[in-house]
């Protein structure tokens, strides 16, 4: 797939954030307090700024980190829905674009970052 910059993936996000995604950022010169907050479920997730999540850079219309971005946002438009199937996000234009090939592998590597932030959320609440 190849992000046409539509920016709708960037508008009132709630990407949730693994450890890795946390530190990663914070090694890039970011506060977690200024990038992130922890849900009522224990999770952290992404802040917007009005509209637009947190490192989207709104006159160049792309993201600041998009190098560093969060596992989450880099396998979008890959979702699980409630019955464990991979589905792509309608939101996305260029969601039709993904291989069957490519919407497995994501799939696959979301299915086990939820794992991993669904862990990491049970540890904070220990």
């Amino acid at each position: 797939m190849r992000c046409t910059h539509c920016r709708e993936c960037c508008k009132n996000t709630m990407m949730e954030l693994s450890n890795a995604d946390i530190a990663r950022l914070e090694k890039k010169g970011y506060s977690r307090n200024d990038f992130s907050y922890v849900g009522v479920d224990g999770i952290p997730r992404l802040k917007n700024e009005g509209i637009w999540c947190y490192f989207y850079d709104s006159e160049k219309s792309r993201c600041r980190e998009y190098q560093s971005r969060p596992l989450g946002c880099a396998l979008y438009p890959v979702n699980i829905d409630e019955d464990g199937k991979y589905v792509l996000d309608g939101l996305c234009p260029q969601a039709e674009t993904i291989s069957i090939q490519e919407l497995k592998i994501k799939g696959k590597r979301l299915k086990a970052l939820i794992s991993t932030i669904d862990a990491e959320a049970a540890n904070r609440h220990s």
